[in-house]
């Protein structure tokens, strides 16, 4: 009721408000409402403080455009790859490696890491080495922190690598993510190569460049660099000279740190003294309300006097180890036996030891090596939903008491929902202890794993094609499978595991390119045989895509293995999959939808790599232009477009014109993180200020109407229909009641109740309104209106989806008319909703009025883009089959060729042809055939 509730609650938020970065949800209301603002509240936080994702400013926005959520992920990133899930890991180890209150004497290394970041340049990279478990991650973790609260002008840019084999020590992944974080943080909107080995190459050039555009000092920061696979030969650019702004600190093990380092500056991390150690033990016993006596804290002061035993790890296990057993054990005993350790190892061993002979079962101490050898030879760890599948007679709560014990004593933690081990000498001790270091052990248990995996694939596809859903493989199955299968050394199935699309497409969208292209060389094939086996894999998989959520998932498919031979370099094997991307999704789902401007984007990419610079330009303009009529022209997709036109325009030395675009893209991108903000509750905040606006100026005001209709747009675009149409029709009332029936305000509160229904496919309804919506707006906006053209458009869809094709036909007309009005007569967009309307005549047996359309759209589509362009080829395609069916055979025969003569300048670059029973691209429809040359037409609708 708004009151705390406790005097426990009024403790934790006042611990809350003391915490950096911590966000609280005040909410007052149901239960099952608070969970759903807070799930909104955590979805957002990722979205925005983690991903750095820009949000759609929905002020004024039509719910009738609803390709605003339907966009694809990465646009929001522009042709940025980027994993959450490695970002999310990186953020939990800083975390854990600050987790310490300790801060053993840390002072006089912070005092030396202030003196680098302020010395003159040039400087080369400090290097903190120091034993295992010395301390060095909590040192400059601690440093961080500092670093962050006095120095806000200075960029920190940090990676903490942990266990060797894992996805965080993969070294192209490492300057992927560098490199990016520094583009972000200096609004640079440029392209980026994912070869690893080109990554690699310019990532000094990447450095020198975007350092100069920040105001401020720029330090990276990267943790156990020893660790990461070739590190000497993957990290060169420390050799090289770094910009005057750049900073660079290194920790290294000192018996693993590469020859050449070692003549950098060095900070060593001493062994701890006599009162470190007294105080670390200290806090771990006073923790558990456990005092030792005079005598006791002597033999441990004695004890940890080695190099081996006095390091901070060694020191907080031993802590701990007392600490567990002091209440309810012997603590001269336990210290007798921990005295017997002369190294972490040994200790690790001791204390699962003791865990072991807490377990009241053989069952359970069974239990306990199953789960520590699973995740010790998984690649990034295992949930413990996993470990309950995989161990049927795990219950939960044995599971739960299990992992806490191993979390308590540093043998566990947790990173991205998944176990893993805290530390790397505790998994040294479990290959010990229970692998004995041997090979056909752990085989066996990676076999167990990939049997496990390999079943989940299984079950997800089956799922997948049973319910017709996209999500085929989840982000674990492709981290695993083709990581335990590299190990197992299985090649043959490595391969089959790279030819399930979606294992591959899982991989490449999460920026796990180098990953990719490893798994592909250790098969032995090389990038023009992978290209073409992926490509056949499509072909085959085309086959048996039926119905709209297939093709569009298709389309996705040819779109990554487009970017992917992008990348590699294949810039003529690209073309192919990127085109066929374009057909799809123009004809699955419209050609004005926001993922057709994604896929002429990728084209348009392409050839400007293969300097066509002329096609890129035209493709670029036509994603331009669909993004300004979906978004507005102020939303961030648009600002991406006209930055890659700007680029493009340099390289062809306008210098004027790319500057003028820039400009332009640069205030969108401003405006846009001014309104970023913090978004956290924000449909609560909404309706806070709706109840205060109401209070204040009464309740029927045109701004109580408008913010009723924005909290409409919002519960919608969060697929929370119920609560969205309550919102929507009281704003569609008090307009009605305020402005009257014929404002168009009323018009934009039809159309998006119109959407809702169409939504829900309530068609009726949803025609209903979309009309009302469309006599308004007639009325009330000039003929080439923006908000005009929309309500016409899907008014148009709909009444094409309930098969009223008499009332579709006007408003396709009116579509074209407005479309002349906005661009003029010789415009591409004219031609598509000519073939639109040649398209819906031609499903109504009306050919005769269908030709003359065409040939229109022939003209215009060969002035705009040239005699060989696809959409060229499209249409000629499409006036063959009308020819066809009038008789006229050789005609239909010569444009046939024409298009195929089209079709084949674009797909034999690759080897092959896409084929498809659902565009009009397709190469299905011959006329020697005997199918019906109407299934042709229906499926190549434009």
């Amino acid at each position: 009721d708004g009151q705390v509730s406790s005097v426990s609650v009024q403790q934790l938020i006042e611990q809350i408000s003391y915490v950096n970065k911590a966000k609280m949800i005040d909410h007052v209301g149901g239960v099952e409402e608070g969970a759903y603002e807070i799930y909104n509240c955590v979805e957002k936080m990722i979205k925005q403080d983690i991903l750095g994702c820009e949000i759609t400013d929905l002020e004024g926005k039509d719910l009738g455009n609803k390709e605003d959520s339907t966009a694809p992920e990465e646009e929001v990133f522009g042709d940025v790859l980027w994993d959450a899930h490695d970002e999310q890991e990186q953020m939990e180890a800083f975390q854990q490696a600050s987790n310490s209150t300790c801060e053993l004497g840390f002072e006089k290394y912070f005092e030396r890491l202030n003196d680098l970041v302020a010395a003159p340049a040039p400087i080369p990279p400090l290097l903190v080495s120091g034993g295992p478990g010395s301390g060095k991650s909590l040192l400059l973790s601690k440093w961080i922190q500092l670093q962050q609260k006095h120095s806000p002008n200075t960029l920190i840019l940090y990676h903490f690598v942990g266990r060797p084999m894992s996805t965080s020590s993969e070294s192209a992944l490492i300057i992927k993510r560098l490199t990016l974080k520094l583009m972000q943080h200096s609004w640079l909107v440029s392209p980026l190569t994912f070869d690893p080995a080109k990554l690699l190459e310019e990532f000094p050039r990447w450095l020198e460049k975007l350092s100069a555009r920040h105001q401020g000092s720029i330090i990276i920061i990267i943790d156990s660099i020893d660790q990461i696979q070739q590190a000497e030969k993957h990290m060169k650019w420390l050799i090289d000279p770094l910009p005057v702004n750049v900073r660079v600190i290194v920790s290294v093990n000192v018996e693993t740190c590469p020859q050449a380092w070692r003549l950098w500056p060095t900070l060593h991390l001493d062994p701890l003294n006599s009162k470190d150690v007294k105080t670390l033990i200290s806090a771990e016993c006073n923790s558990a309300n456990v005092k030792l006596t005079k005598e006791q804290e002597k033999k441990l002061e004695r004890h940890c006097r080695s190099a081996t035993t006095c390091n901070a790890l060694y020191v907080t296990l031993l802590g701990k180890t007392i600490a567990c057993v002091g209440n309810t054990g012997n603590i001269d005993e336990i210290l007798q036996r921990c005295c017997q350790c002369q190294d972490t190892v040994s200790l690790y061993r001791l204390v699962l030891r003791s865990i072991q002979e807490s377990l009241q079962s053989d069952k359970e101490k069974g239990l306990l090596r199953e789960i520590l050898c699973v995740i010790g030879v998984s690649h990034n760890g295992v949930s413990e939903s996993e470990l309950i599948e995989l161990y049927p007679e795990l219950t939960s709560a044995v599971l739960a008491s299990l992992l806490h014990s191993l979390h308590r004593m540093c043998l566990l933690t947790y990173g991205c929902g998944l176990l893993k081990f805290q530390h790397l000498q505790a998994w040294e001790m479990v290959k010990l202890e229970y692998m004995e270091a041997d090979e056909n052990v752990i085989s066996a248990y990676r076999q167990k794993l990939v049997e496990y995996f390999t079943m989940q694939l299984r079950i997800l596809i089956f799922i997948c094609f049973s319910f017709n859903s996209q999500d085929r493989v989840t982000w674990r199955s492709a981290d695993e499978l083709p990581w335990l299968f590299q190990q197992q050394g299985d090649k043959q199935k490595l391969h089959k595991c790279l030819l399930n699309l979606f294992v591959s497409q899982n991989l490449y969208k999460r920026g796990h390119f180098a990953e990719l292209l490893s798994y592909w060389q250790l098969v032995g094939k090389d990038k023009s045989s992978m290209a073409a086996e992926y490509f056949d894999s499509l072909k085959e998989y085309e086959k048996s895509s039926e119905g709209e959520e297939s093709m569009i998932c298709l389309a996705d498919l040819y779109e990554t293995l487009g970017r992917f031979l992008k990348d590699l370099g294949l810039l003529s094997q690209a073309v192919a999959p990127l085109q066929r991307s374009l057909e799809i999704r123009e004809t699955a789902l419209d050609p004005d939808h926001p993922r057709v401007a994604q896929s002429l984007h990728q084209l348009a990419g392409v050839y400007v790599q293969w300097k066509k610079f002329g096609n890129a330009e035209q493709l670029y303009k036509q994603a331009l232009e669909i993004s300004e009529n979906a978004y507005g022209a102020e939303h961030p997709r648009v600002a991406r477009e006209l930055d890659a036109l700007a680029t493009l325009y340099q390289k062809q030395n306008k210098y004027e014109q790319a500057e003028q675009l820039r400009k332009k893209s640069f205030k969108i991108r401003q405006k846009a993180a001014r309104q970023k903000g913090s978004l956290c509750g924000f449909a609560l905040l909404r309706q806070r200020a709706l109840q205060l606006e109401e209070l204040t100026l009464g309740k029927d005001t045109p701004d109580n109407a408008r913010t009723l209709n924005e909290l409409g747009v919002l519960y919608y675009l969060q697929n929370n229909l119920e609560t969205a149409e309550l919102f929507l029709k009281r704003s569609l009332e008090m307009r009605e009641r305020v402005l009257g029936c014929e404002h168009p305000d009323c018009a934009q509160s039809l159309n998006n109740l119109a959407a809702l229904y169409n939504e829900k496919k309530h068609y009726d309804k949803a025609e209903e309104l979309y009309e009302k919506a469309l006599d308004i707006r007639r009325r009330a906006l000039a003929p080439d209106h923006p908000s005009l053209a929309y309500t016409v458009k899907h008014l148009a869809v709909l009444y094409k989806k309930m098969g009223k094709l008499d009332k579709a036909v006007p408003l396709y007309e009116l579509a074209v008319e407005i479309r002349q009005k906005s661009f003029g007569p010789k415009h591409p967009s004219v031609a598509t909703a000519l073939v639109n309307l040649a398209v819906l005549y031609c499903q109504m047996k009306k050919q005769i009025e269908a030709l003359p359309l065409y040939e229109r759209a022939l003209k215009i589509y060969e002035d705009s883009f040239g005699h060989m362009h696809p959409r060229v080829g499209e249409t000629l395609k499409n006036l063959a089959v009308l020819s066809y069916e009038r008789g006229d055979f050789e005609k239909a025969a010569e444009l046939y060729k024409r298009a195929m003569e089209i079709k084949e300048a674009e797909t034999l670059l690759i080897g092959g042809k896409a084929t498809s029973r659902h565009s009009s691209s397709g190469d299905t429809f011959s006329l020697k055939s005997a199918l019906s040359p109407n299934a042709f037409l229906e499926h190549g609708q434009r």
